[in-house]
């Protein structure tokens, strides 16, 4: 069997889209054309989004009236703050040329005072000093001394003073009292504590009559003070004795040299520790 005779034996509708096509057109006369209401619909649109842009231009409008009459009243308001500021600013500038014009005429008033004040030295006439010879000199006259003058030769007087005579007295009797009162303070005493390390000859010594030997130097200035016998080693032992001297009167050498004359119990003395009080 061959597929034309295959399909001609099948129910199929060929012809089903020419139909349906007829379909539409059948039921778009009975209802009418839809583009007429597409257009209807389409014209009502725009005129609603014609009104809605009337609407929108005209309360533009009205704001933009209404920020103009605010920027308006600012604008205005803000002259008539800088007008006032500009009246204050004149009348504080015209104080201040016042007071410029009142202080000019005090600096020219003092510039000029001095002048007038200070007195002409060339016209005073020198006084005369008459001398026992019967002869006349005529006595030098200083010139007034500027305070930020530094020459020295313009206050020499050739004929002394009685000023230059009191002053160098009064000079003399301070630096007598001065001296008075520095003799009479008690002048300050420089001491010392040195602390001895004497060393026997042997573990055999007397270290009873070693320290009585020690003790027995005297001298003015030197005072003794506590002592120890410290182990050396083998049995032997070593006096360490503590004494204040006055460093102007007494010295190690001193001490040194006073105790090793007991040859007998002294072996060496050596200055363990120095201090100054």
């Amino acid at each position: 069997m061959s597929m034309v005779d295959f399909l001609a034996q099948e129910k199929i509708w060929f012809d089903k889209p020419r139909y349906d096509e007829a379909e539409r057109l059948f039921y778009e006369r009975m209802n009418g054309s839809p583009q007429n209401a597409q257009d209807a619909g389409a014209n009502t649109i725009l005129q609603d989004i014609a009104r809605a842009r009337e609407n929108i231009q005209k309360s533009l409008a009205g704001s933009a009236s209404s920020n103009n009459a605010a920027d308006q009243g600012e604008l205005v308001s803000r002259i008539k703050s800088l007008e006032l500021e500009n009246q204050s600013l004149h009348k504080v500038v015209e104080d201040l040329r016042s007071a410029l014009s009142k202080l000019e005429c005090r600096v020219a008033v003092l510039e000029k005072s001095p002048a007038s004040v200070a007195p002409a030295p060339s016209l005073a006439p020198a006084p005369s000093v008459r001398y026992t010879n019967g002869t006349t000199v005529q006595q030098k006259t200083s010139a007034p001394v500027k305070e930020d003058e530094d020459d020295d030769d313009d206050d020499i007087d050739l004929f002394g003073s009685d000023e230059d005579e009191e002053a160098e007295k009064l000079k003399e009797q301070r630096l007598k009292e001065y001296a008075e009162r520095k003799a009479k303070k008690p002048a300050i005493i420089a001491k010392s504590s040195i602390l001895l390390d004497v060393k026997p000859w042997d573990d055999e010594t007397d270290m009873a009559k070693l320290e009585e030997c020690v003790r027995s130097v005297q001298a003015d200035g030197l005072l003794w003070g506590m002592s120890k016998l410290v182990p050396v080693g083998y049995g032997i032992k070593k006096l360490q004795i503590a004494c204040v001297v006055e460093d102007d009167k007494v010295g190690t050498d001193l001490l040194e040299e006073e105790i090793t004359k007991f040859e007998d119990y002294v072996q060496s003395v050596d200055v363990a520790a120095f201090n100054k009080i």
